[in-house]
């Protein structure tokens, strides 16, 4: 990305939670809360180019499953990994549940979000809203404001009944604060949770992608996640080979 470019504001809106803005530099357009906190970044030309790792390990993580057909994404945000996986995951169902109004109008206005048939849009506090929500073969947790992570990243209940709306053979993908340690934010709540039965993948953003199977009997074969990873590599246009190198047991 070229910084030098100059900043252009697209929109801004004003809310119950602060301010949401969408702004352009160059090729590309980002969604930001609150006092410039940067929440998205969007590749104008292609929407769901996934510019930053995190979003390139939550995809990882849906490799995980052989043939997905519904996911649940807790969050939006502006919409690329949604639209990433609808572009190259075989998906029939998507479900997204946004606190936000403005955040999928937005999505949808200015950074590319399809009104894809297979998308549902539901907007209320997740952590309500799960219990009404169809069980899928993946669920994603991205719940962050400009403070940080939301509640729900810390909420046993929560991340217990997240697990338990997987289908059998299911993952779900946690996009969680990564501490000074390197370890995930919540790390001995996390262990007791889900029983130390889950993988991470550190990014370079600072943050570590959790990948937490729908049950203690499900493992993570990594021959065929990196035989999907590979045949997906030409169409996405980069590689997660290095992701999955870094990719450890639970810490």
């Amino acid at each position: 990305m070229d910084e030098m470019k100059d900043e252009v504001l697209l929109a801004e809106v004003q809310d119950e939670f602060g301010v949401i803005r969408v702004v352009e530099i160059g090729d590309y357009r980002f969604l930001e809360f609150g006092e410039a906190i940067e929440q998205s970044c969007v590749f104008t030309a292609d929407p769901s180019w996934l510019e930053y790792d995190y979003t390139r390990a939550m995809l990882l993580g849906a490799l995980c499953h052989e043939a997905p057909e519904s996911a649940l994404f807790l969050g939006l945000g502006a919409g690329n990994l949604t639209q990433a996986c609808l572009k190259f995951l075989p998906l029939d169902d998507v479900e997204t549940i946004e606190l936000r109004p403005a955040v999928p109008r937005l999505a949808m206005e200015f950074l590319g979000l399809d009104d894809d048939p297979r998308l549902t849009v539901r907007i209320g506090d997740a952590l309500e809203l799960l219990e009404t929500a169809e069980t899928a073969d993946l669920i994603f947790v991205d719940l962050y404001t400009d403070h940080g992570p939301g509640v729900g990243h810390l909420a046993w209940r929560f991340l217990e009944d997240c697990q338990k709306r997987l289908n059998p053979g299911g993952w779900l993908v946690i996009n969680q604060w990564a501490c000074d340690d390197g370890k995930p934010l919540g790390a001995a709540l996390l262990r007791g949770l889900y029983h130390r039965h889950y993988w991470e993948c550190p990014v370079k953003e600072g943050n570590v992608i959790l990948l937490v199977p729908a049950d203690l009997d499900q493992q993570l074969d990594l021959d065929p996640v990196r035989a999907r990873a590979e045949a997906l590599a030409p169409r996405l246009g980069y590689s997660l080979q290095p992701l999955i190198e870094v990719l450890r047991p639970a810490s």
